[in-house]
């Protein structure tokens, strides 16, 4: 009985259902995941510039907030050589500074000349230039007037910071950098601090407590060349060139759709440049699709996994229904092998037991039909008994020499009787005898021979039965027949216990054991059995047993 074909189509649906929603999904997923690794490419095209300006300006912090200060270790007493010595070693380490004004200063007590209140008379006493040149540093001596911008406003802020500050506590750093350092685009200038007890001094000179006496005071100012920066590009990722413009620059890009820029400011001396970071569209579309590929890769091992998960599902769902309906044909056919023999069994029974009197030839009649039918059902459970037996190795090999040539003969005979329209034909070639249980070998052979007259088509009742020797010392076992075929997708599961084809010649009689049973003897017997099978054309079932096995 054929199982409804509406049951396997709705766990088919449900698994088709399956794919199309996952496979939605990790089309979301990768468009999504698209999108947001392209809005942070994106964001940190805008944020990471900050990173390439602190590693381009460390030098810079460096000069300014370590280097500079050292003139102070000095304390005024700074001389042309300790100058170009100190000159040397910021040329060496600092590219960026291309040229050091050194003062050598002395402040003195106020001229009787001035007219101005609280201030000293700062002056210059000499100059020097220091030079970057490829040999090491070059210096030269000038003469610098009072009018010098530099000097002029450092003077004018030290005076006010000695009139001004509070003697009684230290000067705040906002104090510090407001008196000694000034810095301008592209120039710093810096005077060296003054110590507590210093500032008292000053002030002294400028209450004129100290006529005629002077001290020393240093000054340096650097001029700074912005483009010898040396650009540090951390993030070469997102960024194809970095490089050093003037605030006020703005390039004038024919293609801009296809170019990306950003900017920022440099810092202190610097403030007049800026960093110019140029990328290409397809440059940053680049890194975009680099960081995606591995999240790509991670949607599709997922994706991969769940069309795993569906098929182990649907192929489940496949065997367990399968099952079902072996289940399902086995109790079918099973019952109908017994109703029939019970029904004729029960026919017999109620005319041997009625009240009409039965003459000799009715009564062996009626036994004798009662002895075949109970043949019938003997032979069943004796299958079914013997199918169990052999799949827990409890049946006992009975080993003899069996004349095969005899032993077909038999079989041939026997179902010629059985079967007139049967043509039955055998040849023997290299062998003669085989160690063998009888019984099980005669079992395969009466299942493969009752197949072929069974599944042949009423015209075409022939069988070839072929016995060989192999260069393994095993004995081939070729049965022949001319019958309807089995299909290719069907050769993987005739040998299945209860399985049967659907066909015009299997509709009832059958429970699936028969071939079943032979490969479970055949493999008892340590042999193996094969089937080729063509449709409408025939089969050829092929038993390999050892010859002592």
């Amino acid at each position: 009985m054929k199982q409804p074909e509406n049951v396997y189509g709705k766990n088919f649906s449900l698994i088709i259902t399956f794919l199309v929603m996952i496979s939605v999904t990790l089309i979301v997923a990768l468009v999504v995941s698209y999108n947001l690794t392209s809005t942070y490419v994106e964001s940190e095209f805008a944020s990471k510039k900050i990173d390439v300006l602190e590693e381009t300006i460390k030098p810079y912090n460096d000069f300014f907030l370590n280097k500079i200060p050292e003139i102070t270790s000095y304390q005024g007493y700074l001389t042309n050589a300790s100058a170009s010595y100190y000159a040397s070693s910021v040329f060496d380490n600092y590219p960026f500074v291309r040229r050091i004004v050194f003062y050598d200063i002395a402040i003195g007590s106020k001229t009787s000349e001035s007219k101005e209140e609280n201030k000293l008379s700062i002056a210059i006493q000499s100059v020097y230039q220091y030079h970057r040149h490829h040999g090491g540093v070059s210096g030269s001596f000038n003469t610098i007037q009072m009018d010098d911008e530099d000097f002029t406003e450092m003077a004018n802020k030290l005076n006010d910071y000695i009139a001004t500050s509070d003697t009684s506590r230290g000067s705040t750093p906002d104090e510090i950098f407001r008196t000694f350092y000034d810095v301008k685009p592209e120039k710093i200038s810096y005077l060296n601090i003054l110590r507590h007890e210093d500032v008292k001094i000053y002030r002294d000179l400028q209450n004129n407590v100290q006529p005629g006496v002077s001290y020393k005071q240093n000054m340096m100012t650097f001029l700074l060349d912005p483009y010898a920066l040396k650009v540090r590009n951390t993030h070469k990722e997102l960024y194809q060139s970095v490089t050093i413009k003037p605030v006020v620059y703005y390039p004038l890009d024919n293609d801009a759709t296809n170019k990306r820029t950003t900017e920022v400011a440099l810092p202190g001396a610097f403030s007049d440049y800026k960093l110019f970071f140029r990328t290409n569209a397809g440059y940053l579309t680049a890194e975009i699709n680099r960081r995606f590929m591995p999240i790509a890769g991670i949607v599709l091992l997922i994706y991969i996994f769940l069309v795993v998960i569906g098929y182990l599902i649907y192929r489940n769902l496949k065997i367990n229904l399968r099952l079902f309906k072996l289940q399902y044909d086995f109790i079918n056919n099973f019952t109908h092998e017994f109703k029939t023999p019970v029904s004729v069994i029960k026919i017999a029974g109620s005319n041997l037991r009625g009240d009409g009197m039965l003459s000799e030839r009715q009564l062996k009649h009626y036994g004798k039909i009662l002895d075949e039918e109970a043949d019938k059902l003997n032979e069943l459970m004796n299958k079914l008994l013997s199918f169990t037996q052999l799949e827990n190795k409890s049946i006992n090999i009975k080993k003899e020499e069996i004349d095969l040539n005899d032993m077909v003969k038999g079989c041939i005979d026997s179902f010629s009787m059985k079967y007139p329209d049967f043509k039955l034909q055998y040849k023997i070639t290299d062998v003669k005898t085989i160690y063998a249980d009888p019984v099980l070998l005669g079992s395969v052979f009466t299942n493969l021979i009752e197949n072929a007259y069974k599944y042949s088509h009423p015209q075409k009742k022939e069988l070839f039965i072929r016995i060989t020797g192999d260069k393994r010392n095993n004995i081939v076992f070729s049965l022949i027949d001319k019958g309807i075929g089995i299909p290719k997708s069907e050769l993987n599961n005739i040998f299945n216990k209860f399985y049967r084809i659907e066909n015009q010649y299997n509709q009832n009689g059958s429970v699936g054991l028969g071939l079943a049973f032979c490969k479970e003897l055949v493999n008892f017997m340590d042999g193996e059995i094969t089937v080729n099978s063509q449709v409408d054309v025939g089969s050829e079932f092929v038993v390999t047993l050892p010859y002592d096995n």
